[in-house]
């Protein structure tokens, strides 16, 4: 099993379109909004390096921005 985090924000369709594909996959994840939650934000910014969303972290790694190949790649989805 991986352990999934998905950073977003409000008004983001990237952050949407992400959410989507994860649910539609059956990938369970914890989604951890930047607007609502400064230590979400510190984290995003500090542990990974990121200013941006959506950005998703499996399994430690983090993946900046849409990209979907990477993400099916990393969990192995066709």
């Amino acid at each position: 099993m991986n352990d999934i985090i998905l950073f977003t924000q409000p008004d983001c369709p990237p952050c949407k379109i992400m959410k989507m594909f994860l649910q539609e996959n059956q990938i369970s994840f914890k989604e951890k909004n930047i607007k609502e939650d400064a230590a979400s934000m510190k984290e995003l910014t500090k542990k990974y390096g990121s200013y941006s969303t959506p950005t998703i972290v499996i399994n430690g790694q983090a993946i900046i921005g849409f990209e979907i190949d990477k993400i099916k790649e990393t969990l192995s989805l066709s």
